[in-house]
């Protein structure tokens, strides 16, 4: 089982470059033949605060530490530096829905790209960011604004014919399953999430008298395909371990079946973004235990001697 340290040496930026393509062929499919209601303000705007706040912070960061920024030495280590920015960009431009107040886009962005300096932990020999950005920028703008929502599921498949409304999911299943296969590794989440997420409809449906179409319909939808590919199994915030990542995947679903109990809407981007503080807080934990482990066993052989 490969470490998160050689994952990221590895196959990062070939992920990264693949992830990259297929956003921004399916947003500009989506503004130019699929249905996309959002204007194309918000697009280029998400992108700006994306790029922007990515550079900002970057070139304060190495100010800071009197090193060469990471974007620097040309257009090609530039633009491999923006990858990450630009794949967040664009999945807030393409799942929030604000209406013509562009600048909540632009803080939803902001917020996403800048908490991967706020919030980080130490996991191995690695330092990663705690939340998937996109998730939690867009989980911060809906609590804050609560007249923001989320953009309309139908609107990914509008325009097209039944038979297209068919492809679409189709295409992105195999494609994400390709790419989580490939590169991110995290097959088994996306197994534990999916058979838990039906597991807790099934459950909901017998026990609280939820309807069942009702209770697995978001699974049909193309949101949930996306959420599930494309969000769920960010690589920098999900664990590499197989049992690691079932707990994880199970952990989500979980998440999303009391909010749903709660009649909490969003539940997806709740859950994720609950179960990756959970998270946050056992790493913090497990590393407080490993760094006070020698001092207590040294006041332990104090305390043996003394006796």
């Amino acid at each position: 089982m490969p470490t998160e340290a050689s994952w990221s040496k590895e196959t990062r930026l070939a992920g990264l470059r693949r992830f990259a393509i297929a956003i921004s062929v399916f947003n500009l499919l989506g503004h130019f033949w699929f249905g996309f209601e959002e204007s194309w303000a918000q697009l280029f705007v998400s992108l700006a605060a994306a790029y922007g706040t990515e550079l900002g912070l970057e070139w304060l960061d190495a100010r800071v530490n009197r090193r060469k920024p990471a974007y620097a030495g040309g257009f090609v280590p530039l633009v491999n530096f923006l990858l990450a920015a630009h794949i967040t960009g664009l999945a807030v431009a393409m799942l929030l829905y604000a209406n013509d107040r562009l600048w909540i886009i632009a803080f939803a962005t902001a917020t996403a790209i800048a908490s991967k300096s706020i919030f980080r932990l130490t996991v191995g020999r690695a330092t990663r960011h705690l939340f998937n950005p996109s998730n939690l920028g867009i989980t911060v703008t809906l609590l804050l604004f609560p007249w923001v929502g989320i953009a309309p599921p139908y609107h990914f498949t509008e325009n097209l014919t039944p038979m297209g409304r068919w492809a679409i999911p189709v295409i992105i299943v195999f494609s994400g399953t390709f790419l989580n296969w490939r590169f991110t590794r995290k097959m088994p989440l996306l197994v534990s999430w999916v058979s838990c997420f039906f597991l807790q409809a099934m459950l909901r449906h017998l026990f609280l008298g939820a309807s069942l179409t009702g209770a697995l319909m978001p699974m049909t939808g193309v949101a949930f395909i996306l959420f599930t590919f494309y969000m769920l199994t960010d690589p920098g915030t999900t664990p590499m371990k197989v049992p690691a990542q079932v707990v994880f995947g199970a952990a989500v679903a979980l998440g999303y079946c009391c909010c749903m109990v709660l009649h909490i809407v969003f539940g997806l981007f709740f859950a994720l973004t609950a179960v990756c503080s959970i998270r946050g807080i056992m790493l913090c934990a497990h590393a407080w235990r490993r760094q006070d482990a020698p001092a207590a066993a040294k006041m332990e052989e104090a305390l043996v001697a003394s006796a």
